[in-house]
Parts: C-alpha cells; structure tokens; sequence
C-alpha cells in the first residue's frame, strides 16, 4: 500500500509491479490516479490522505505500507496537513489490521546544522525549522512502538530530483537569480534512488527491526559547482546567487554511511553529475 502516492510513489509501485507485487495506491490529484491505473496498479483511491473517509474502502491488511506523501503547501499548515495528520490517519487505520513493515520518508531538513559539517542520524535535531519539527512528530508517529506493525522504518531524504522533476535546470534556462549562497552544500537523491533505498528496507531480513536512515546520493558538492556544471551542460549562461542566506541557514553534509552497512544499499546515481546527464540526455 502506498499513501501520498506521487511523483516518488509511481516510480515505487511501477518497480513493485515489477516484481509481481499486487500494489494499491491513495492519492489526492486525479491524473496521478489516473496514470496509476493505466500503469496497472490494482487498487486506486482518490482522496485526502489526513481525513478518515478512505478508511472503510480498505482492508488494513498489507505486508508493506509506505507513506510518502508530499506536502500539500510549503507552509507549517500544509506540512502538518500532509505529513503530521496524515501519518496519525494511517495509525488509526492500521488499528483494525496489521502490516509487517511501515514506511514514511521524511526529510533531512530535519537537520539544522550548518558550517558544512558532516551528519549522520544520531546527530541532534535541536533547533530545527517548524517544519522539521513537524516532520520529526510525524517520524514519532511512525517509530512508535505499535501492535499493528511489525517493524517501523523511517527514510530521511536529501533533495529529490530526476525526469520531470529538475527544478534547478528550469532556473538555468530562465536565466534567473538564485537564492542564498554558492557555497552551501546540496543533498539530492534520484527518485530512482529513493525507490530502491524504500524497497531495500521492505525487503530486508524480517530479523531488522527497522529504524531510521538518511538517504542521499553520498556526494557533497556545493550549490554553485552544481549550477556551474549544469550551465556549462546546456550552454548557458551562468546566473548570480544572491550570497543572501541567514545565520541560520542549515548547511550541512548528509552521511548516508548507515544505510550503506545495515542495508547494503548504494546509489545507482551517486552524483549529480550522473544523474542531471541520464536526464539531459
């Protein structure tokens, strides 16, 4: 089952699918349902992850549920609508059934370091955004130890990107300004990536009782080494960064060290050199 089922939640079921997986999706925009059924997922549900309505039109009895919902705005309301209610509307759900493994990709916005400093996931949360902190309620929610799940994962994602989703090279090629400094580091994942990062974990050993990991390509390349190659790859001309980001502003590079041991799983696309030039390409 997966819920929030978007731009990461087709690549997941169309690899599920794949694998003879009966899969069944919820999501809120009516063509995503759509290309989800033409994709040959078996059950589609159009409706609002946090309400309670799509709770009587499915059984609770999955081996894997995943929730990857998006953020319905950038606002702390529409973060708490999306990914707080949302994750509390599962548990109510899964009271009537029970599911060996429980997902929910977060974010390491969770992460409030700056400085460029290296952090795994021991490393403190402590003044994080309101945002992260409603992720990170939303992670609790998860992590709760409960009857109705077997074991519990959290995946903390760096930047999601790949076709169709490539939000830096639509700047480039409009020529416009970026915000904040060229120096800062930039996490990002592939969403090929974070499909394979989601079904290491389902599929691990029933003896890994879960847990939580941080997911990113593993390179550390700052945001102006990122935007220089990309003009260079299509010919542009390179736009100003506006050198404008706060004290505040998180600046940090994402270990993905633990996932690589307990899971043995890599990165298909473990730069973004590799993965900008599958999509430009």
């Amino acid at each position: 089952m997966i819920f929030g089922c978007g731009y990461l939640g087709e690549v997941l079921a169309s690899r599920c699918l794949a694998k003879g997986w009966r899969v069944s999706a919820l999501t809120r925009n009516p063509s995503t349902a759509e290309s989800l059924r033409e994709s040959g997922v078996h059950e589609v549900i159009e409706a609002q992850l946090h309400e309670d309505d799509w709770h009587s039109l499915l059984n609770p009895s999955f081996d894997f549920v995943v929730n990857c919902v998006g953020a319905a705005s950038r606002s702390p309301e529409g973060y708490r609508q999306s990914y707080l209610a949302g994750q509390e509307s599962i548990c109510r759900w899964l009271e009537g059934g029970r599911t060996e493994t429980l997902l929910f990709t977060s974010s390491v916005s969770v992460y409030p370091q700056g400085g460029g400093v290296l952090v795994d996931e021991s490393s403190g949360t402590e003044g994080v955004s309101e945002r992260g902190s409603i992720l990170l309620d939303a992670e609790n929610k998860c992590m709760s130890p409960t009857e109705h799940a077997g074991r519990s994962f959290v995946l903390r994602l760096a930047g999601l990107y790949g076709p169709g989703r490539h939000l830096l090279v639509e700047k480039l090629k409009k020529g416009e300004p970026f915000d904040g400094n060229s120096s800062r580091t930039l996490n990002l994942i592939h969403v090929e990536d974070a499909a394979s990062a989601t079904l290491s974990c389902l599929e691990s050993p029933q003896g890994l009782s879960g847990g939580i990991y941080n997911v990113s390509d593993g390179s550390h390349f700052s945001r102006g080494e990122i935007v220089h190659w990309l003009a260079g790859r299509l010919d542009v001309d390179i736009p100003p960064f506006l050198e404008s980001d706060g004290r505040r502003v998180a600046d940090r590079k994402i270990s993905i060290r633990k996932i690589q041991e307990n899971l043995n799983w890599k990165p298909r696309y473990n730069s973004f050199v590799k993965g900008y030039d599958s999509i430009l390409s």
